[in-house]
């Protein structure tokens, strides 16, 4: 090597160091906004969700689970891919199907937790002082914890950040939930692999044509994954109470409606949004899922504390809703 050559980690130009320096300089003042923009909206929603966590298990105990305990648990049909030597005989004998013999659950088992990040998502109207995005936020955040309190894995599908397991996992969730690269164009879950027969809850206001939720969510049912659908909507959405001349502005397209009596509406409207929820109702019984409505004016904890025990049922039923998902095609 020539000796007027410049070593490895030796002296640099000062010129090549401001260049550097200046270019640096707007990618760290963009982290820093979006570092503050994140300071001043992740306290008010963590604590809220703290708080509702703390309310509800006041009035709840931990979820038995199926595993590797040593507690029987239950009997299940038994599926492709179970061990011979899982079969219990005695149980089988009893009839013409084999059944296998399920230990109360002790090792961890992650939940995938999903909230919709759409336009529409983004909505509050004066009949509500959350918006359904940051309902959404708080109900997923206070279950997470819930769960992780209980020695629970959590992880947000479609994130690649890991499941969280203490509280410094909850609050990289919490990043991921208030960044702007969590935003998406489309009211439907992503096409994230998830390992067979876990769990999954999905916060949205599931307004996107049920023929396309069916399509997305029927992958997730094929494998044996048990899921839980949380309708969140805004009261104005599901009373629609105004009155007189009303303009009506689309959230997630262009166009507009300018009605003379928007009471007129009401009960045209309120059809169309029960036929609907109906759709997604028969959806979710055709998956084997559970169907819930939440609207922004209610308590959160009403609808944590009913979910939270019912994330018990989806893994209590055998095959969690495989052959029904087949059978709905």
């Amino acid at each position: 090597m020539s000796e007027d050559a410049p070593l490895s980690g030796g002296p640099k130009s000062p010129h090549a160091e401001k260049a550097r320096s200046t270019q640096a300089a707007p990618a760290r003042a963009g982290l820093r906004a979006q570092a503050e923009r994140l300071a001043e909206a992740l306290p008010p929603l963590l604590v809220e969700a703290e708080r509702v966590a703390n309310t509800v298990a006041q009035g709840v105990h931990g979820r038995r689970r199926s595993g590797s305990g040593e507690s029987f648990w239950q009997y299940r049909r038994y599926r492709a891919g179970d061990a011979a030597q899982r079969i219990d005989w005695r149980q089988s004998g009893k009839s013409s199907k084999l059944y296998v013999r399920e230990t109360e659950w002790e090792a961890a088992e992650t939940l995938w937790l999903w909230r919709d990040a759409s336009a529409s998502m983004d909505y509050r109207s004066s009949f509500a002082q959350i918006s359904k995005k940051d309902r959404a936020t708080v109900l997923s955040l206070a279950l997470a914890n819930l769960l992780v309190r209980g020695g629970e894995r959590v992880a947000v599908l479609g994130s690649g950040i890991p499941p969280a397991t203490n509280r410094m996992g909850l609050r990289r969730l919490a990043h991921h939930y208030l960044s702007d690269e969590e935003s998406q164009p489309e009211s439907l879950p992503p096409g994230a692999h998830v390992p067979p027969y876990a769990a999954m809850v999905f916060f949205s206001d599931f307004l996107s044509p049920p023929d396309k939720l069916a399509k997305a969510l029927q992958p997730y049912a094929h494998r044996g994954i048990g899921g839980h659908m949380v309708q969140i909507i805004d009261p104005a959405e599901a009373d629609l109470p105004f009155e007189g001349r009303t303009e009506f502005v689309g959230v997630e397209d262009p166009r507009r409606l300018l009605v003379g009596k928007a009471e007129s509406l009401r009960s045209a409207y309120h059809r169309r949004l029960e036929e609907h929820q109906d759709a997604l109702r028969q959806i979710a019984r055709r998956l084997g899922w559970h169907f819930t409505i939440h609207r922004t004016d209610r308590p959160a904890e009403t609808c944590l504390l009913s979910l939270y025990g019912q994330l018990a049922d989806i893994n209590r039923t055998p095959g969690r809703g495989t052959a029904a998902a087949r059978q709905g095609g």
